[in-house]
């Protein structure tokens, strides 16, 4: 029995709604707190940087795919 996956609203591109996760973000602002020496005192910063960055990495992926999909049509009929 097949169901309708409501939180996807494009099937042709699953990471619409991708936003990073808590993991994903915890993880940068670990790599931004270590690129900085480990000094503390700039967590909310880091934190902020982070999410920021990897927002940024979230759209760029999604603009690409919606590249990489208007391609394929033409890639297909071998034009």
């Amino acid at each position: 029995m097949l169901h309708a996956d409501p939180i996807q609203p494009h099937a042709e591109d699953p990471s619409a709604n991708h936003a990073p996760s808590h993991e994903e973000i915890r993880r940068r602002a670990y790599e931004i707190y270590l690129e900085r020496n480990g000094f503390p005192g700039d967590e909310l910063d880091d934190w902020l940087r982070a999410e920021r960055e990897l927002q940024k990495v979230g759209l760029f992926k999604r603009g690409w795919n919606r590249l990489q999909q208007r391609r394929r049509p033409d890639t297909e009929d071998g034009n």
